[in-house]
């Protein structure tokens, strides 16, 4: 009986690198596939986002007072809007973050490492600060029916006072710098038209000096980003060519 020849083991190796790259890398035409979704993806993203997020903010504006007053009868009567913003803000987290990931995959290996980690820390510290203000307004609606005594009304003005000032002052900061730093990755890659980089940096220092004047104000950054995602809906395909220029 002839026994079988083992193959040596460099060659047994390279079988097997070639097997594991040949299952889990894509070809060339599933990574053109997945780059031409990748700019409409963000833009769907931005969209849902840009809707749920004003909406919310939105409900909530028209239901909290900004003074801090003496009283907490607007809460008995605003409860259900407030409820239905915080309900309506993790869905538009999850775009948020979903446009996050498709936007940075579109800049491929020639993003700024500086810039993309200024733009990615401040979209998730943005997005980390409008949870808080939802979670304090929907613990706002809920003190209102738990809460009894003298020091009601002095807990739900102090929980208003913390919704307000998480969104509008650090929150859209935050947002600020988002832009600042995505319009520059802008600047870098010529991805976006000059017009919108230049719009883009206006709107953010407009936003860095202005947060605390009203909380309409925060309705600025959803609308910039349906603009935006607009816009890459349209220019998907020369943002697509102007990568694979890029990448050859």
């Amino acid at each position: 009986m002839t026994r079988r020849r083992e193959k040596p083991a460099a060659i047994r190796h390279a079988e097997a690198a070639s097997f594991w790259h040949d299952a889990f890398v894509p070809t060339s035409s599933d990574a053109a596939v997945r780059r031409l979704k990748t700019p409409r993806a963000a833009a769907l993203a931005g969209v849902i986002f840009a809707l749920l997020f004003g909406t919310a903010l939105i409900l909530i504006r028209t239901r909290m007072p900004e003074g801090v007053g003496n009283t907490a009868e607007w809460l008995n009567h605003q409860g259900g809007g407030i409820l239905t913003a915080t309900a309506l803000m993790p869905f538009a987290g999850i775009s948020f973050l979903w446009f996050i990931g498709v936007v940075r995959d579109g800049f491929g290996r020639y993003e700024d490492r500086f810039f993309a980690t200024v733009f990615l820390g401040s979209g998730l510290l943005f997005l980390a600060m409008m949870f808080v203000a939802t979670a304090v307004a929907a613990a706002l609606v809920d003190s209102n029916t738990r809460a009894v005594g003298a020091g009601r009304v002095e807990v739900i003005n102090f929980g208003k006072m913390v919704v307000l000032a998480v969104s509008k002052t650090y929150a859209l900061r935050m947002a600020a710098v988002f832009m600042i730093s995505l319009a520059t990755i802008w600047v870098k890659t010529g991805l976006m038209p000059r017009w919108l980089v230049g719009l883009t940096y206006l709107v953010a220092v407009t936003v860095l000096f202005v947060t605390d004047l009203s909380m309409w104000v925060t309705l600025v950054f959803p609308a910039w980003v349906l603009v935006v995602s607009g816009l890459i809906l349209v220019r998907s395909d020369l943002i697509e060519e102007t990568r694979l220029n890029h990448e050859t």
